[in-house]
């Protein structure tokens, strides 16, 4: 599963700043090639902080995950040549990943092997009974 498109690097950062980080052949149009390979590197990225708190793929992608898969995606198109910005952005979705698989951020989805904070089933709720078989003993015979 991805996490980002080309699209949604093109709606955040431009689509000449897309061009400008991935026309390796200077054609003046995005290499698509290009940018599904640092796309998948910002996936498999991503996944190495999730695998460990959540069950992969994920049925649905959090807006946040692509906002994340993004700056990272971003970050490997610059390659040797990232800004401050761009470097810091890197930084911060990295910070978030581990704050993520440290269970410190929630990102939406259930982690693996814990139970849905609520559903809406009944619940019971009692104490322990007075009366059973170990406390009747000869009683029942």
């Amino acid at each position: 599963m991805s996490y980002a498109t080309q699209a949604d690097l093109v709606a955040r950062f431009g689509e000449t700043e897309i061009i400008q980080l991935s026309d390796r052949d200077n054609a003046g149009e995005i290499d698509a090639v290009v940018v599904a390979a640092k796309l998948a590197d910002a996936d498999a990225e991503i996944d190495a902080y999730l695998a460990t708190r959540y069950s992969l793929p994920l049925a649905t992608v959090p807006t946040v995950l692509k906002r994340v898969a993004c700056d990272v995606a971003r970050y490997h198109l610059f390659d040797d040549r990232a800004t401050d910005d761009v470097r810091r952005r890197y930084e911060d979705a990295l910070k978030f990943l581990q704050a993520v698989a440290k269970g410190l951020v929630s990102i939406g989805v259930d982690p693996v092997g814990q139970a849905p904070a609520s559903t809406d089933l009944p619940e019971h709720c009692a104490p322990e009974p007075v009366f059973n078989r170990s406390t009747l003993g000869d009683f029942l015979g």
